[in-house]
């Protein structure tokens, strides 16, 4: 998926084109983990959807649920779903990150093969 160490500096474009990819990847689990939420909320507490809408998004953005949950079959999902939605937060920042930093890394190495990998200090 990534170039090799010993392949050359991916231009600008590519880069940028690989980046929109793992954006799309991160957006498209954000939506399908925020239906999924929905899905929950809806059938487990009977809330309606713009309630059930913004207990996901509350909870996939880390700040927790807004209604009271009263059956229990809906606490047992709202904590499976937040600690999914913790997961979830950590695969999206990975996902969104590491085209960046394979590129700060493939640059650093790059530029220190070019001196023959010799210190500065030599």
């Amino acid at each position: 998926m990534y170039e090799h160490v010993s392949e050359p500096l991916l231009s600008r474009a590519a880069f940028i084109r690989r980046f929109l990819r793992h954006g799309t990847v991160a957006v498209a689990l954000v939506g399908f983990s925020l239906l999924l939420g929905m899905a929950g909320y809806r059938l487990l507490e009977g809330i309606s959807w713009l309630d059930a809408f913004l207990n996901a998004a509350m909870l996939l953005g880390g700040m927790g649920p807004v209604h009271e949950l009263v059956t229990p079959a809906g606490k047992l999902f709202a904590g499976c779903y937040a600690l999914y939605a913790g997961l979830v937060f950590i695969t999206v920042a990975g996902i969104l990150s590491s085209p960046v930093v394979h590129r700060l890394l493939h640059r650093l190495h790059w530029q220190e093969s070019d001196r023959g990998g010799k210190d500065e200090s030599e």
